[in-house]
């Protein structure tokens, strides 16, 4: 393929991705002419850090997992339900990640009211099922704890392994006969393991009691009155009926497997995010003319070439982070800055094995496609080489150094391309018979 077709191809393509990275420059032409609309495009993500919102820290309590169940398991699993229930109630972009071995961070990009954020999250149920403790251990606590000894026991009732995390489903349900205020129950459905679990309860406690807790709280403590194989149990507790259907949404939601404790608490304010956002746009913005002035100045008609294959560049990196999609924050576009000087610095390479080539006496068209050859080996082992930094930094560290890899390795990725293609068809326009007349052009290679 000639390098006019592919840099016809190329530049179609850059206007099509810079129409997509920034829909509303195409859009008020598209007003003026009366042509349809740029398609729906989804918005940059925003972090933290950038939009602004609520940073919380959870501390779980371990002590009393199920039997068989790793910490590591417990943690996942407290994880995934707080990712369902801030996802259920419509919060964008929530970032749920396990900290060590019993910390939970949650942030909350665009949530500015603490207090909101913390009912987010304390009001997912932590749903426990206790089987009833033998008489003369109930006294024996009891008298204990008249002597201010073992205080922290239930003097009743005693953990079994049944938790919420076997839970599936939950639904109001009406007893036979009963009103609707104060008649409302929630029925419960339990996966395979819970039933069994469920199964084996009821068999050991047929007559007595087993009861039902939400978050520490005795809701409902029913008589057994025969085994239960299905897997099924109703909560009653004379909820009336909003009562049941907010704790039916609650369970729905996800129960956690291990109750978990508000440690830290952090709020980023509207001002901040947008502030940030503004220096952190206007530190690239600054970057790049600098990049510009600097390639054009020293490198002339390469240098200007090299500057559009950067602008290439930005179109399919900007483009790349909405279709991921890329959750931008201020270390992430630290990322961007540095994947771009790599870019730059992948041309500048270029040009020096030219310049080596058109020394020892070859044509310019001879010593343009040597340099391109011999630059390629350096410029993939060097970006093969950041890429593996970036790909470490991502696998073994948290959210915030996370952003700069993920934002680094798919920099890295586009300029391997643009650095290789792009400005090659863009500078293959020029390299000919013709362009030997016409040094001054070249006089940074010459």
């Amino acid at each position: 393929m000639r390098y006019g077709t592919k840099t016809l191809i190329i530049g179609l393509v850059a206007v099509l991705l810079g129409f997509f990275v920034y829909p509303t420059a195409y859009n008020r032409v598209a007003d003026l002419v009366k042509l349809p609309h740029f398609f729906n495009v989804p918005p940059f993500r925003l972090g933290l850090d950038l939009l602004g919102g609520t940073h919380l820290v959870y501390q779980a309590d371990l002590t009393n997992i199920a039997a068989g169940q790793s910490t590591g398991d417990a943690m996942n699993g407290v994880r995934d339900v707080i990712e369902r229930r801030v996802n259920f109630f419509g919060v964008a972009e929530p970032l749920v990640q396990v900290e060590g071995t019993d910390r939970l961070v949650v942030e909350l990009a665009g949530v500015k009211d603490v207090g909101q954020a913390i009912q987010l999250i304390g009001e997912t149920p932590f749903l426990q099922f206790k089987t009833e403790r033998p008489v003369a251990e109930s006294q024996a606590i009891l008298e204990a704890q008249k002597k201010n000894q073992r205080l922290t026991e239930d003097p009743y009732f005693v953990d079994s392994a049944l938790t919420g995390k076997y839970l599936t489903r939950a639904q109001v349900t009406f007893a036979s006969g009963a009103a609707a205020i104060g008649g409302a129950q929630v029925s419960l459905e339990l996966n395979s393991d819970g039933a069994e679990i469920f199964k084996t309860l009821t068999e050991q406690n047929l007559n007595k009691r087993i009861a039902i807790y939400l978050d520490g709280s005795p809701i409902s403590a029913p008589t057994v009155q025969s085994v239960i194989p299905d897997g099924k149990a109703v909560i009653t507790g004379n909820f009336t009926l909003q009562e049941a259907k907010d704790l039916a949404t609650r369970l729905n939601a996800g129960a956690l497997p291990v109750p978990i404790s508000l440690i830290s608490q952090e709020t980023i304010g509207a001002s901040l995010g947008q502030q940030s956002l503004f220096n952190s746009l206007r530190a690239g913005l600054y970057g790049l003319l600098l990049v510009a002035l600097f390639m054009i100045f020293f490198y002339r008609l390469p240098g200007l070439m090299s500057v559009l294959a950067l602008l290439v560049y930005t179109a399919i990196v900007l483009a790349a982070y909405k279709l991921i999609p890329v959750t931008l924050t201020l270390a992430g576009i630290a990322g961007f800055i540095l994947s771009l000087g790599m870019a730059v610095d992948a041309n500048v390479l270029i040009f020096a094995r030219i310049r080596e080539e058109l020394h020892q006496g070859k044509s310019l068209v001879v010593a343009f496609r040597e340099g391109f050859h011999r630059a390629w080996l350096p410029i993939r082992d060097s970006h093969v080489t950041t890429l593996l930094g970036a790909l470490v930094l991502y696998l073994f560290t948290t959210s915030i150094v996370k952003g700069f890899a993920l934002t680094l390795g798919v920099g890295v990725l586009v300029s391997l391309f643009t650095a290789t293609v792009v400005t090659k068809s863009f500078l293959g326009l020029f390299v000919g018979p013709q362009a030997e007349k016409h040094h001054w052009w070249f006089k940074a290679l010459l």
